[in-house]
């Protein structure tokens, strides 16, 4: 099946909220909690990047991520992914993998030093991301904090995601 990535519309936001509702309803790591963070970015004016994949023949939305800036010590602009959600019924078939790498390349055009995460290293170490030494998020292991820099690497600070990922309900 095809799709299209192209920037979040307005007329689109709905869409997401429902999108990113169904993809984590049964994810074993999900907060519940992730369209409420989504919506919270956007409202923060912290939603700094949000694609989303389109079915062409039927103009769904099947996948979205976004990316907000993050706090760290570390040089430049940072940005944290997430969340990042495909329907379920076309989950593993490349549409989340083709988002990360469609929003790393518009990143990369910008000033932006890099992006972070917090994921399955496992998925994530696919697509060029790893833990790092100095790397870190309070509260989460380690290996599940990961990162990727367009430029020059730096040393690894710890980082802080938006609020809303904490306060959303």
């Amino acid at each position: 099946m095809s799709f299209l990535i192209r920037i979040e519309a307005a007329a689109d936001r709905a869409a997401i909220g429902e999108l990113t509702a169904a993809a984590f309803l049964t994810a074993a790591h999900a907060s519940g909690t992730e369209a409420a963070i989504v919506r919270d970015l956007r409202a923060a004016g912290a939603l700094g990047l949000s694609l989303v994949a389109v079915d062409p023949a039927s103009e769904e939305i099947v996948g979205h991520v976004g990316f907000s800036p993050v706090e760290t010590d570390m040089p430049g602009r940072w940005f944290g992914l997430g969340p990042l959600s495909v329907a379920p019924a076309r989950q593993r078939s490349g549409i989340g993998s083709a988002l990360v790498r469609a929003g790393l390349e518009r990143l990369a055009e910008t000033e932006a030093a890099g992006v972070v995460l917090v994921g399955d290293p496992a998925y994530y170490g696919r697509l060029g991301f790893a833990a790092r030494t100095g790397l870190a998020c309070e509260g989460v292991p380690d290996p599940y904090v990961q990162a990727m820099a367009f430029r020059e690497p730096p040393v690894w600070r710890p980082i802080a995601f938006h609020p809303a990922f904490f306060t959303a309900k």
